[in-house]
C-alpha cells in the first residue's frame, strides 16, 4: 500500500480502535461499503472469514454456489442488475483460479465486481505450498487493480480501494488475496471509504470546447448514426440519449450490452448492430456521414472489415476510457468524459431536426429484413419450433419489462433480436468474452439482487450442462428465476459455421442429453416440456405464473440458423438475409 489514499474523515465508522481480526474487519469493512450479499465457496484457506460470517448472517447474505465460477457470474449478473458492486468470495489454489473466466467475463463487460480470495500463511507465499497459486500475476490482465494483504492491519485500506477503484471511471473488477495468518490477527479497526488515489483520476474535466463541437458536426449532418452501447447504461445516460436522439432526429443502434440503453418501440431505434444484428443499421453504417458511438468499444464483431468500416462517415466518440479511442477505429473527435455527462452538455447545442428521408431509408430496410426473416423466425405457422418464435411469446407476455439473462450462442443472438426491451428492462449477457455456462449462475444472481422482476434466463442445452450445478444453489435457496432451456441437441452456434464455412461436416457437435424435465425434477425444481407450437404460450404463461424456480424445455429446430449475418472479413454492409 504504497500510495496515498485521502479519505474523509467523517466517514469513519463507529468502531474506530475497536480490536477484532482480520476475518472480522473484512466484514464489517464489506457493510460499510452498503453490501449484503455475496457470492462464494469456502475452502481451507478462507475459513476463518467464513467462521465469522456467522456472526454476521443477520447483515450479510452469503450464497453457497456449486462452483467458484458460478460464484463469479452470479456477483456479477448481481452487479449489472442492481448498480452496486458485486461481492465474491474463493479460497485459494483452484478455488482462487476457479474464478478466473468470471472474472476476465466482468472485466471485458466492465462490470464491478470485488474478489476476495484467500491466500497460505505468509510465511509459506512463494514456496509451493498446497494450494497455493499467484492469484495476482494470473488476474492482473483482467483485473482493474489488484492487491495482496499480508497483515490483517492493510484490510481496511486495501478493501476501501478496492471498492473505490470497482465503482469509478469504467467499472471493473478488483481482487484483493488476503494471506490466512492476517485473517487470523488482531488489528485496530477503522474504516474510512476511499474518495481518491494519487496515481488514478478516473473523473475526467468536460472540455466544453469539444462539446461545441460535436454539435456543429451533429447540426451539419444530413446521415448521423447515434451507435449506443454498455457504456450508456452503466452511466445511467438513458434518458440523456433519448432526449438527444428526439431532439435531433437521430437514429438510435445499439451493441448486444446497450440493448436496453433506448427503447425498442420507439421510431428511431434502429435496431442492433454487428454479425447478428439488424439489416438496417448494418448497412446504413456505410451511408451514414456521421457517426455518434456512446459508451462503446468499436469491437470486431460491431465492425466488420475495418477497412470498409463507414468510409463516409466522420466520427465522434463519447468514452470514458481513453484506451478504447482510436483502438480499432480512427475517430475524428474524441470526448473522453462520462456518457451521462457529456450527452447532458450537448443536448442545448443540437438543433432540432425530423430528419425523416434518413429515418425512412432505415424502415424501408426494415420492411426487407421482417420480410424475409423476422417473420418466417416469429410467425411461423408449420415446421419445428423456432428459437425467435420463443423469445417473441415471452417478451409479449412480459410486455418488455423482465430481467433478461441469457447463456451464449444461437439464443443469446434470438434473445437479443427478438425480445422487444422496453427502457425498464434489464439484460444480463456474457458480451466481450461470450462464456458459454454464464447464463444458469447468472440467473440465480440477477435474481437475487432484483426479487421485484420476473428474472427470466434463455439457456441453450450446451451452455446448461456446463454450470447445470448450479440448479443446486437454485433449489437450496429457492431461487425463483424461470429458465427457458431451449434444446436443439447441438451446440447451436458452432455447428451454424460448420454448416457455413466447413461443408456441413459436424464434428463433435452433436449432442445427447439427459432427460432435463427429471433433471429439474431430481433438484425439487418444477418442469415442463415442451414439443409442439400450440402449447408454447399457455406453457410460458404457467412457468411465468409459477411461484419459485420453473424449468421449461422447448424442443427446438435442430438445425436453424441464425440470419442475417455478416460473415467474417465482410463489410458490415454486406450483410446477408439468407443461407443456402
Amino acid at each position: 500500500m504504497n500510495e496515498k489514499t485521502k479519505t474523509a474523515g467523517e466517514q469513519d465508522t463507529d468502531n474506530h480502535d475497536s480490536k477484532v481480526t482480520g476475518a472480522e474487519a473484512l466484514l464489517k469493512c464489506l457493510i460499510e461499503e452498503g453490501v449484503d450479499t455475496i457470492f462464494g465457496y469456502p475452502g481451507g484457506a478462507i475459513m476463518p472469514v467464513y467462521d465469522k460470517l456467522l456472526d454476521y448472517s443477520d447483515r450479510l447474505r452469503h450464497i453457497l454456489t456449486r462452483h467458484e465460477q458460478g460464484a463469479a457470474h452470479a456477483a456479477q449478473a448481481y452487479a449489472m442488475v442492481t448498480g452496486r458492486a458485486g461481492v465474491c468470495f474463493a479460497t485459494s489454489g483452484p478455488g482462487a483460479t476457479n474464478l478466473v473466466t468470471g472474472i476476465a467475463n466482468a472485466f471485458l463487460d466492465s462490470v464491478p465486481v470485488v474478489f476476495i480470495t484467500a491466500q497460505v500463511t505468509s510465511g509459506l507465499i512463494g514456496t509451493d505450498a498446497f494450494q497455493e497459486t499467484d492469484i495476482l500475476g494470473i488476474s492482473m490482465p483482467v483485473t482493474k487493480w489488484n492487491a495482496q494483504v499480508k497483515k490483517a492491519q492493510d484490510i481496511p485500506d486495501a478493501i476501501a480501494r478496492a471498492f473505490y477503484i470497482a465503482r469509478s471511471g469504467r467499472p471493473g473488477p478488483v481482487l484483493v488475496d488476503i494471506s490466512k495468518d492476517a485473517q487470523f490477527e488482531n488489528l485496530s479497526y477503522s474504516y474510512r471509504k476511499c474518495t481518491y488515489i494519487r496515481s488514478y483520476n478516473p473523473v475526467i474535466p468536460l472540455h466544453r470546447r469539444d462539446i461545441e463541437s460535436a454539435a456543429v458536426m451533429i447540426n451539419h449532418s444530413e446521415k448521423p448514426l447515434i451507435l449506443a452501447g454498455h457504456g450508456v447504461i452503466l452511466s445511467g445516460a438513458t434518458d440523456e440519449l433519448r432526449t438527444l436522439a428526439e431532439k435531433g432526429g437521430i437514429p438510435v443502434a445499439a451493441t448486444l450490452l446497450g440493448l436496453p440503453a433506448f427503447p425498442q418501440r420507439h421510431r428511431l431505434f434502429a435496431g442492433m448492430l454487428g454479425m447478428h444484428g439488424n439489416y438496417a443499421p448494418n448497412v446504413l453504417t456505410n451511408k451514414a456521414d456521421l457517426i455518434v458511438a456512446v459508451g462503446m468499444r468499436f469491437d470486431d464483431r460491431v465492425t466488420g472489415n475495418l477497412k470498409k468500416y463507414a468510409p463516409d462517415a466522420r466520427i465522434i466518440h463519447i468514452e470514458i476510457d481513453k484506451a478504447e479511442i482510436n483502438k480499432n477505429v480512427r475517430v475524428d473527435l474524441e470526448i473522453n468524459n462520462d456518457a451521462r455527462e457529456a450527452l447532458a452538455a450537448l443536448i442545448p447545442l443540437v438543433r432540432e431536426s425530423s430528419r425523416e428521408k434518413w429515418i425512412r431509408e432505415f424502415r424501408i430496410l426494415d420492411r426487407v429484413e421482417y420480410e424475409k426473416v423476422i417473420r418466417p423466425e416469429t410467425e411461423p405457422t408449420e415446421g419445428e419450433i423456432r428459437m425467435g418464435e420463443v423469445v417473441k411469446t415471452v417478451s409479449d407476455i412480459t410486455e418488455g419489462d423482465a430481467v433478461i439473462v441469457t447463456d451464449v450462442g444461437q439464443h443469446q443472438m434470438a434473445v437479443a433480436r427478438y425480445y422487444r426491451f422496453s427502457g425498464k428492462s434489464t439484460f444480463v449477457t456474457s458480451g466481450g468474452m461470450g462464456t458459454m455456462g454464464f447464463g444458469l449462475p447468472a440467473s440465480l444472481g440477477a435474481a437475487s439482487g432484483n426479487p421485484g422482476k420476473p428474472v427470466v434466463a434463455f439457456i441453450g442445452d450446451g451452455g446448461f450442462q456446463m454450470t447445470l450445478q448450479e440448479m443446486g444453489t437454485i433449489m437450496q435457496y429457492r431461487i425463483p428465476v424461470k429458465i427457458i432451456l431451449l434444446n436443439n441437441s447441438f451446440l447451436g452456434m458452432v455447428r451454424q459455421w460448420q454448416e457455413m464455412f466447413f461443408n456441413g461436416r459436424y464434428a463433435s457437435t452433436e449432442m445427447a442429453n439427459p432427460d432435463f424435465v427429471v433433471l429439474a425434477g431430481a433438484y425439487g425444481i418444477s418442469a415442463a416440456r415442451v414439443t409442439r407450437r400450440e402449447e408454447l404460450r399457455q406453457a410460458a404463461g404457467a412457468m411465468l405464473a409459477a411461484e419459485g424456480p420453473f424449468l421449461m424445455e422447448v424442443a427446438i429446430s435442430r438445425e436453424a440458423n441464425i440470419l442475417p449475418m455478416v460473415e467474417p472479413g465482410a463489410s458490415v454492409s454486406e450483410v446477408t438475409l439468407t443461407y443456402r
